[in-house]
């Protein structure tokens, strides 16, 4: 086999190794499509997702959500613009794009946004 060849697979092997563990989970920045920049973090294996810039610097959009297989699943999920409410919500991430959904009375009433990663 040419070795050009084996030098390139191993190459790229050891640049996917090296890669950062997080990068397909929801841990960092993410933008939504209003310019607000949201900072989520896992904390004791809980997602907790904060505006850190923008409408509402402060706000905590998903509190202690638990992992289910490859989505975060909770309760305490809140929209900036209807602070007075929780909903159950849903969060995935598929490479640089977070969905996010929250829905209350059930899965009646439901709103989801799709955020980008910031780099």
């Amino acid at each position: 086999m040419n070795k050009s060849i084996i030098r390139a697979g191993v190459a790229a092997l050891l640049a996917l190794a090296s890669a950062p563990a997080f990068a397909d989970g929801p841990a960092g920045q993410w933008k939504r499509a209003n310019g607000d920049v949201v900072t989520a973090t896992v904390s004791g294996g809980k997602l907790y997702c904060k505006i850190t810039s923008g409408s509402k610097p402060g706000f905590e959009m998903c509190n202690g959500m638990s992992q289910s297989g490859s989505k975060w699943t909770g309760s305490k999920m809140r929209h900036p613009s209807m602070t007075v409410m929780s909903f159950n919500g849903t969060v995935s991430v598929s490479g640089n794009s977070l969905s996010i959904k929250g829905c209350a009375v059930g899965q009646s009433m439901c709103d989801s946004e799709t955020w980008s990663r910031v780099n």
